[in-house]
């Protein structure tokens, strides 16, 4: 038998085994009403409204304080002598590592064919919004965090949920906690499995393939996807065993040079098209409040627009405070303005770069998906570059050959944090969870597992529902520690040293190993 018969009998028989299950979950998860003639998904809704929430209730933190988080980290604000294991900048990459990805190339790409050109307004709104649910889940993420006896950290809502309810509501809050991390652990771990780490793989194989011959060329056969997962997974596995000291190393080189990278490529085809800038900006504004071809009209459009924002930068999904909370800081708020910058690169830049470039540089192919074609997403944004770069598809099977690694190497270490959770920090448990997701990596150059990686995206955003009521509950925990940190940056501005609250490393906070 065949290596490609066996991997069609396996999806065959795992997508019989679990579709039923996530079509349910999804059909929960993803329900969505009509409203005047658009299709409204509940968890878009849901998501978008906390990040309105939060905005008013930190008064416009991410527009107020932005250049504060910026000097942040500048490291202006750094303490060395603060427990955790990477620096702010550091702690920022690992993050936007966990959320740039396919999304921002493909993802923008069918947002602008089926909301038009106006959902990237609505894309940039939402992004903005994100920033203000980053900043309270990360803040949190670091208040509740544990710092081991050998200097590690783990944080996440499945410490931040437990601890910070107990805090506030006693047994009963005590109770609903632990039973909330088991449940975020779960889930973390599940779509580290199959979104982060599976479907991150297995696509960006297939733009490999697509770009050496198709399934006749080199990389087409069987024995070249096994190759390419084996080396994917050594990479990641050579990595992951360094812990997030490894991994933010690599993020930290790796993010800004290649958002650096694909950014500069946008500009190229924008400056060459710069006559056209006017009136791609003025098309975005118009069909943002008149949008034409789109169901729903305006909100069918803003619909479109905050889901891909939404689903791109993960705000208050529960994932970034893992990164996050390894930081050196005795502040948890000054970790949480690192992260509102998360959503401001992944949304509000790179995904706009990427919808601002199809729109100026009008390619056919986004007219035929605007038109009812089905045409994937990657297809229209390399075309798009294309039309000045004659080059760029080998380019971007590249950029998305970083995108997906980076990604795969930060839910590795998401997925990791579950693990211990649920099993202990043993080595031996450890290693059994590395050499997991490991073979999670080469399985996903040679299975698609499309039901499963439907399940864990279904999965990831229940965990969504259960993270925002924890944040909206702990909201006034993270006005303290706002202000706490106000205090210590306007006592640093005028020159003093003495330390204000905010300070997560005492004994309260360490783990035992």
């Amino acid at each position: 038998m065949s290596l490609d018969s066996i991997t069609e009998n396996i999806d065959e028989s795992v997508s019989g085994f679990f579709e039923p299950i996530a079509t349910w979950l999804g059909d929960i998860v993803f329900y969505s009403v009509t409203i005047a003639g658009a299709d409204v998904p509940l968890i878009v809704t849901w998501l978008a409204l906390a990040g309105l929430v939060f905005t008013g209730w930190f008064g416009f933190v991410q527009v107020r304080k932005f250049r504060l988080a910026v000097d942040v980290v500048r490291g202006k604000y750094d303490d060395k002598d603060s427990a955790g294991e990477v620096n702010h900048f550091q702690a920022l990459t690992a993050a936007v590592s966990g959320t740039v990805g396919l999304g921002n190339i493909a993802g923008v790409a069918v947002a602008v064919s089926i909301g038009g050109a106006g959902a990237t307004f609505w894309m940039i709104l939402c992004g903005l919004l994100g920033m203000a649910t980053k900043f309270v889940e990360v803040t949190l993420g670091v208040k509740y965090r544990e710092v081991h006896a050998d200097g590690t950290v783990s944080g996440g809502p499945m410490h931040y949920l437990p601890k910070g309810l107990a805090e506030r509501f006693g047994k009963n809050g005590k109770t609903l906690g632990k039973v909330l991390a088991v449940l975020a652990s779960i889930m973390i771990l599940f779509f580290g499995l199959f979104g982060g780490n599976l479907f991150q793989v297995n696509q960006s194989y297939a733009q490999l393939v697509s770009v050496t011959g198709g399934e006749d060329g080199a990389m087409g056969s069987s024995g070249g996807a096994l190759f390419f997962g084996i080396l994917v997974a050594a990479l990641v596995g050579i990595v992951l065993l360094g812990g997030i000291r490894s991994i933010a190393s690599v993020t930290s080189r790796l993010v800004p040079a290649m958002a650096g990278i694909y950014v500069a490529g946008c500009l190229v085809v924008i400056l060459v098209n710069v006559t056209a800038v006017p009136a791609a900006i003025g098309e975005i504004i118009e069909q943002a409040f008149n949008p034409q071809g789109v169901a729903g009209g305006v909100l069918g459009a803003l619909i479109i627009g905050f889901q891909r924002a939404a689903f791109s930068n993960e705000a208050g999904i529960g994932s970034a405070p893992i990164a996050h909370s390894a930081v050196k800081t005795k502040h948890p708020a000054s970790e949480g303005m690192v992260a509102l910058l998360e959503p401001f690169i992944d949304t509000v830049i790179i995904c706009t770069m990427t919808a601002l470039t199809i729109v100026i540089a009008n390619p056919a192919s986004w007219g035929e998906a605007r038109d009812g074609e089905s045409i994937g997403g990657v297809t229209i944004t390399s075309d798009a570059f294309e039309t000045v770069l004659p080059w760029f598809p080998s380019f971007l099977t590249i950029a998305v050959m970083l995108f997906a690694i980076s990604t795969v190497l930060t839910w590795g270490y998401y997925g990791l944090k579950a693990w211990t959770h649920l099993f202990g920090r043993s080595r031996t448990s450890e290693t059994v969870y590395k050499s997991l997701y490991t073979l999670f990596a080469v399985a996903g150059s040679l299975l698609t597992l499309e039901t499963l990686i439907s399940l864990a995206d279904a999965v990831l955003f229940t965990l969504a529902v259960v993270n925002i009521i924890g944040l909206y509950l702990l909201a006034p925990v993270v006005k303290r520690e706002l202000n706490s940190f106000l205090d210590y940056v306007r006592v640093r501005k005028a020159g003093g040293s003495a330390e204000i609250g905010g300070d997560t490393d005492d004994e309260t906070t360490k783990a035992t190993v």
